[in-house]
């Protein structure tokens, strides 16, 4: 499913027009992105957290050249989904 499926069908179940359902998803993606990159945490009970790992700084290769180059430590966004949401994806994944 494409961004535009997801407007389309959240329009189609909340009669809500496609342009006011693409402007408030385009806030929520906004927000959730400059909540990340300031360090925090976003929790939504039943769906899931959107959340930064920090990664430890390491060793990598650069095959071409054949060097060793390290990779500083630096955090990365990342989705946890909640109980709810795992036990119902589950759940359809069975039938």
């Amino acid at each position: 499913m494409r961004k535009a499926d997801l407007i389309n069908n959240i329009a189609e179940k909340t009669g809500i027009p496609k342009v006011d359902v693409l402007v408030t998803l385009e806030a929520m993606f906004k927000e959730v992105k400059e909540a990340l990159a300031n360090g925090e945490h976003i929790y939504i009970r039943g769906f899931g957290s959107f959340i930064t790992k920090k990664r430890a700084a390491k060793i990598g290769r650069n095959i071409k050249k054949n060097v060793a180059v390290e990779i500083p430590e630096h955090f990365i966004p990342a989705f946890k989904p909640s109980k709810e949401f795992v036990a119902e994806v589950k759940k359809l994944k069975s039938l």
